[in-house]
């Protein structure tokens, strides 16, 4: 698709590229933007993390999104799926930051229940892990703990149908947004990059699965940063053990409150299908550039373990 597209531009060279819709469209845009301006560039070339030619020799991007939690729109990222292998790889580079964002919540008025929970609980994720990930700074730290304060106090009531809430939840999947641009991620998207394609897991709700678990496999290291997360959230708790064991259960409860699966297992994925793609998923999510990213260095069998944890449902002790 993105190649067709990127030929398309070639025929009639467009000075700007407009992608519109939600992360998957906007992310299609992108990629086909870097192959209009250099189509002799491989998509093994394009997919080594900031290693991008320069942008912008024939047009410039603008992002408007319909859904409120990728924030394609202004974030360096374009995850394009390989259709040969139902690998999902993140193309990464500050060349691909849109040169325009249209964040208006007209546009997610309609958004269907489902897209609710899953865009904005893409949106939940990007807040708490640009918050731990390595290269955060003041900066990020501001944006991320806002974007989680709003999130928790009006993703639901969006969900539920609230407007005044849905409009509040679009600007802050944006603030998330600008937050992981410049901290990065971490392990929930390397996750849920390597298991969505295969197991047809919609991306958010890879993350609202995934998300519990790493953060009790994190806690090891940020533990007093989930603490900082959990007391601003209002979350119960007298120490940081106590607030970061109340910041899994509040994700646990948005989930369930929203309908979303606890586990892969709850998702419908049949045992013998997760055991014969588990230990290739992990070994591909070691490579994923979120990993390198995450606050706790992780190995490829702890990955596996991790995929495991969420699987079963089981807490991550390790």
């Amino acid at each position: 698709m993105v190649q067709s597209g990127a030929a398309q531009m070639r025929s009639f060279e467009p000075d700007w590229v407009i992608g519109i819709g939600g992360g998957s469209p906007m992310d299609a845009a992108k990629a086909m933007w870097i192959f209009y301006e250099y189509p002799e560039l491989t998509f093994e070339q394009a997919a080594v993390p900031f290693s991008l030619p320069e942008l912008r020799t024939k047009a410039r991007f603008i992002g408007i999104p319909t859904t409120s939690g990728t924030a394609a729109e202004i974030s360096n990222l374009s995850v394009i799926t390989d259709e040969q292998t139902g690998i999902k790889y993140p193309l990464a580079d500050f060349g691909l930051t849109p040169d325009i964002a249209i964040i208006d919540p007209v546009l997610v008025t309609h958004m269907p229940q489902h897209m609710i929970a899953y865009s904005g609980m893409d949106a939940v994720t990007h807040s708490i892990e640009a918050y731990v990930a390595k290269p955060r700074t003041i900066f990020t730290d501001a944006l991320a703990i806002e974007a989680a304060e709003v999130l928790k106090d009006h993703l639901l009531a969006s969900f539920q149908g609230d407007l005044a809430s849905r409009e509040e939840v679009h600007y802050a999947q944006a603030m998330a947004g600008m937050s992981f641009a410049n901290a990065v991620l971490g392990n929930v998207h390397s996750l849920a990059h390597k298991s969505g394609p295969i197991f047809n897991i919609p991306h958010g709700l890879a993350n609202a699965i995934y998300l519990p678990y790493v953060i009790q496999f994190n806690r090891k290291v940020v533990e007093d940063r989930y603490a900082n997360l959990a007391t601003r959230l209002n979350l119960k708790g007298n120490n940081a053990q106590e607030l970061t064991d109340s910041l899994v259960e509040w994700v646990r409860k948005v989930n369930r409150d929203m309908g979303l699966p606890a586990t892969l297992q709850e998702f419908g994925i049949e045992e013998d299908v997760f055991r014969n793609h588990v230990e290739a998923m992990a070994n591909n999510a070691m490579k994923d550039p979120c990993t390198g990213t995450n606050p706790r260095e992780t190995s490829a069998e702890q990955m596996r373990k991790l995929y495991e944890s969420a699987y079963y449902g089981v807490d991550v002790n390790f």
